[in-house]
């Protein structure tokens, strides 16, 4: 089953990006995935192809109309069963987790907002999910679609040469990723750690084990607090 995105953007031009290039864009040459963008302004009625207008109640910035979001994912998202998704700095954090769950469904569809946001009838009325790549704002949900999608491409079966680079990553098993190491043996008077040149399987494991929550106790204590996924 070939894994399917659509995303509905006012900047269609922005996609696939760097998703086609690399890993990503040589499993979009072979159909493991696909991708197509959908000019959200093609679905608005009036002449001047509005798509947005100012905020009840006023303020700053104007809002994407739920009427033209709502034709455009009718469009394309009529109960075939792919989550839809609202890019939103204040939707819930992507996580790993939700990125293998992406991964093992038929697809997405994706919602890159602008202006200063979408009207909250057609996010109630079309069950989107929101979605946030992080605490920080950005112009526009192009870029986090494109970091939600580069994150669940990389997953698909058959994309990443060898399978196990997407299990002994940061986040796969709850802690950070340990450090890495590779030749030459001494570099600029730093050496590799002599354990993972010792051919001693065992004390290697313990070592990257032992890194691994060196390294979330020091940068993201907050995943120690976790249950330990396996």
């Amino acid at each position: 089953m070939t894994f399917r995105a659509t995303v509905l953007t006012l900047y269609p031009e922005m996609f696939p990006g760097h998703l086609g290039a690399s890993l990503s864009g040589k499993a979009l040459e072979r159909g493991q995935w696909a991708i197509e963008a959908v000019q959200i302004r093609d679905f608005a009625e009036d002449k001047h192809r509005t798509v947005d207008d100012t905020p009840a109640g006023g303020g700053a910035g104007m809002v994407l109309k739920p009427d033209v979001l709502a034709r455009a994912i009718d469009h394309v998202s009529a109960d075939d069963g792919r989550p839809r998704l609202l890019m939103s700095p204040r939707g819930r954090p992507l996580t790993q987790e939700r990125v293998r769950e992406l991964a093992d469904g038929p697809g997405v569809v994706i919602v890159c907002g602008r202006f200063e946001g979408v009207d909250q009838r057609v996010i109630d009325a079309r069950g989107l999910e929101e979605v946030s790549i992080g605490d920080y704002i950005l112009s526009g949900g192009e870029p986090a679609a494109l970091t939600l999608l580069d994150a669940v491409v990389r997953i698909l079966p058959g994309v990443m040469g060898n399978a196990l680079s997407g299990v002994h990553e940061s986040f796969e098993g709850g802690l950070l990723e340990h450090p890495h190491y590779t030749r030459p043996q001494v570099f600029e008077s730093r050496e590799i750690p002599a354990v993972l040149t010792s051919g001693n399987h065992g004390a290697i494991a313990k070592w990257r084990e032992a890194e691994a929550r060196r390294l979330t106790a020091e940068r993201r204590p907050d995943l120690l607090n976790q249950p330990v996924k396996k």
